[in-house]
């Protein structure tokens, strides 16, 4: 089983006063082991769900389930999602869950050990000494695959009742050119500028809840798909107070 260890070479100071001035901040090289074999594993599997939001409940489907409905099934719902883009909330990319921080380590998947380093306290004091606040348990984390045509449009991952002290994106995207989309958008005053972060390797975006951001389509020239692992970290229950 791999074992995830932090790279004892971060500069935190650095990356402390960084996201003290302008609230956002990236790690690179974030972990010294574990972060290629991620990626490779994160490769292999087949059991991705496709979400799309839609009013109600986001629409969900495997890899089979979307085979099986065919080129027009697709394109039917493709039309009506970019519709829906077009002056609303909308996303579509693959997921995969990452487990709770209770549930029983599985050797077999590795996004288990990944949650409970996720949650353990050397990334614990690694995010408290850069945004100067303790944290909780990191939530609602997940892997997502964003291939052609898949996107995010413009969000503050405010959501009332989570206590959201602080958005996470660990990149794991190998050899991507900035001209294939998916970058992380953080949108300026108006929505009429926005600072671009293009995928990288090893990597953790961290900044500070409420936020607007997006992710940019990934073009049809992609050659292969935008891997990272996201979620928020709480506010302790001392900052509830």
């Amino acid at each position: 089983m791999t074992n995830f260890t932090l790279n004892p070479d971060l500069d935190r100071n650095a990356l402390a006063e960084c996201y003290a001035q302008t609230g956002r901040v990236r790690l690179y090289g974030l972990l010294a082991q574990g972060a290629t074999d991620l990626h490779d594993h994160l490769r292999r599997r087949e059991d991705w769900i496709q979400v799309i939001h839609a009013p109600g409940a986001p629409i969900e489907l495997d890899r089979h389930e979307r085979a099986a409905m065919g080129a027009k099934g697709i394109a039917q719902i493709d039309r009506e999602m970019f519709a829906r883009g077009r002056d609303g909330f909308q996303y579509r990319y693959e997921a995969l869950r990452l487990p709770d921080a209770d549930e029983p380590l599985d050797a077999t998947d590795m996004l288990s050990p990944l949650a409970k380093f996720l949650h353990g306290p050397d990334m614990h004091a690694l995010i408290r000494h850069i945004t100067g606040m303790p944290p909780g348990l990191f939530v609602n984390g997940q892997a997502t695959s964003y291939g052609v045509g898949d996107f995010l449009t413009g969000h503050d991952d405010d959501a009332p009742g989570e206590n959201r002290m602080a958005a996470c994106v660990f990149g794991l995207t190998q050899m991507w050119r900035l001209e294939w989309g998916g970058l992380l958008l953080f949108h300026g005053p108006h929505e009429r500028t926005a600072e671009a972060l293009v995928p990288r390797f090893n990597t953790l975006d961290l900044f500070r809840v409420p936020q607007q951001h997006s992710v940019s389509l990934v073009s049809p020239s992609a050659g292969f798909s935008r891997l990272a692992v996201t979620g928020w970290y709480r506010g302790s229950p001392a900052e509830n107070h």
